[in-house]
């Protein structure tokens, strides 16, 4: 439809390093969350923010010739529906064709034997105990790599003395290269899943049917619990997936001659 198209995403910053990565987008415009979008005119503005009023509003400040958006009485927010679902299908009824299994990223090298753990989540409901994940890191002995984000070192401090805390590239590359990774509902999962990367993901509080993996070398261990994602302390629907669990889970990856794991998602009840 849009087939010479200069698309420009209006994001933060510090995903400049993932957005180079992304053939789909041209030029990044630094905006940080629900700011004033410094663009004018645009031909098309989408929304893929949310449905709510303040990301409306900031699009239609910069003038569109057209804006495509959820929210509007013709096109209600699906409430139940994978996240991928949700805006593939927003575009395709807009005359945008999208495949919603074009995820891969380019491979960055080969596959090392490094097991990356990633504690940290957004939020406190999403983070599975730090006791818990030392205690899968030193079963799994000297390939663990524990990795930290912004603000996280503290916390991955607690399971290594020594984590991996680089840029966000170097934190992809590893990722992309290792083995198994290790973690909750949180952006590192969805690396492992652009790079195929097996991974064993926690959930909670938030179902894995809405923004887990829909297919790849992923596991998925989860309660069938649902709560409060901006709670304060972690989920109890989190805090019922065992040390055990996620050592099983491993197993499964780790057992297979190839590394990879079953596309089935395995929940636990």
């Amino acid at each position: 439809m849009f087939p010479r198209a200069e698309i420009t995403l209006a994001a933060p910053a510090w995903l400049a390093d993932a957005v180079d990565r992304i053939d789909a987008v041209d030029h990044l415009l630094p905006t940080e969350a629900l700011a004033p979008i410094e663009f004018e005119q645009p031909d098309l503005a989408v929304n893929l923010h949310g449905k709510g009023p303040q990301s409306v509003e900031r699009l239609l400040a910069t003038d569109p010739r057209r804006l495509i958006t959820y929210g509007q009485e013709t096109l209600r927010w699906p409430e139940e529906q994978h996240e991928l679902l949700r805006w593939c299908n927003l575009l395709e009824r807009n005359g945008i064709p999208c495949d919603i299994g074009d995820l891969r990223l380019p491979a960055v090298g080969p596959r090392t034997g490094r097991i990356v753990i990633h504690p940290g989540a957004s939020t406190e409901a999403r983070r599975w105990p730090a006791e818990r994940y030392a205690a899968v890191a030193r079963a799994l002995g000297p390939e663990v790599v524990v990795t930290a984000g912004p603000g996280e070192y503290d916390l991955a401090r607690r399971i290594t003395p020594d984590p991996v805390a680089g840029t966000l590239s170097e934190l992809m590359d590893l990722v992309a290269t290792a083995r198994l990774v290790i973690c909750g509902d949180t952006g590192i999962a969805h690396v492992a899943t652009a790079y195929s990367t097996p991974s064993i993901l926690l959930f909670g509080p938030v179902s894995p049917h809405i923004w887990g993996p829909l297919k790849g070398p992923h596991t998925v261990l989860w309660h069938g619990d649902t709560g409060d994602t901006f709670a304060g302390e972690p989920d109890p629907g989190l805090l019922r997936i065992t040390v055990a669990e996620v050592l099983d889970a491993v197993g499964g990856v780790l057992c297979k001659p190839d590394g990879s794991a079953s596309s089935a998602r395995a929940t636990s009840a």
